[in-house]
């Protein structure tokens, strides 16, 4: 089956990575949606993220990846580390940028760069724990004609990570951790707030049986 796949990529090279890795990249908001808020799932915040992917962050990593080897070939450290370089400082930052200011322009926000403001810097940093060990091994021991499908397998996560940050975050990664490991006390009282609606139908079903 990874033979068949790899043929596929290998025959179908732009189609396959970036429709894998827009689709990986939308599945990040799903995740950060389904643990947020999974009763009130929020389709068209799933839908803007696609968009964003597939238009821009999907094409412009396959273009990019190849343009950074054409101009610095082969896995050599030096290569690598010229790659790795300009990936975070060039690419990184827009790619950032433009997730921030596209979904806030599909959404019809009156500033669209409000999230950019506030937020652009401690995401970068945070990138900056993340990205550069990821493209690292997808520079030094991935193949150029998968390169897009690995790095949205770490979009997946970095995606989950962004839309969190987007919609209650402040781009950091102190942040995103107390949302997925929050404190006792915080948790008993998000569980009770969940059974509080569960609850109160229980109740009146109660009271209409009992009249």
């Amino acid at each position: 089956m990874l033979q068949a796949f790899l043929r596929h990529v290998r025959r179908f090279p732009w189609v396959t990575n970036v429709t894998l890795y827009g689709c990986l990249f939308a599945g990040g908001d799903l995740v950060h949606q389904w643990f947020s808020a999974r009763d009130r799932m929020d389709w068209r915040q799933t839908r803007n993220v696609a968009v964003v992917a597939f238009t821009f962050h999907g094409n412009f990593n396959f273009f990019w990846m190849r343009l950074l080897e054409r101009r610095f070939p082969g896995n050599s450290a030096g290569m690598v580390m010229r790659k790795l370089f300009l990936d975070q400082t060039t690419a990184a930052p827009l790619a950032t940028s433009v997730f921030y200011t596209g979904v806030s322009f599909l959404e019809g926000k009156e500033d669209i760069l409000e999230d950019w403001r506030e937020k652009f810097l401690n995401t970068y940093k945070t990138g900056l724990m993340f990205w550069p060990f990821m493209q690292l091994l997808n520079f030094a021991l991935v193949p150029l004609y998968v390169r897009t499908t690995f790095t949205g397998c770490c979009a997946f996560v970095w995606a989950t990570f962004l839309c969190f940050s987007r919609q209650t975050g402040d781009g950091t990664a102190g942040a995103a951790l107390a949302w997925m490991f929050p404190p006792k006390e915080d948790a008993a009282e998000q569980a009770k707030e969940k059974a509080e609606p569960k609850l109160q139908v229980e109740q009146a079903a109660a009271s209409r049986n009992g009249k």
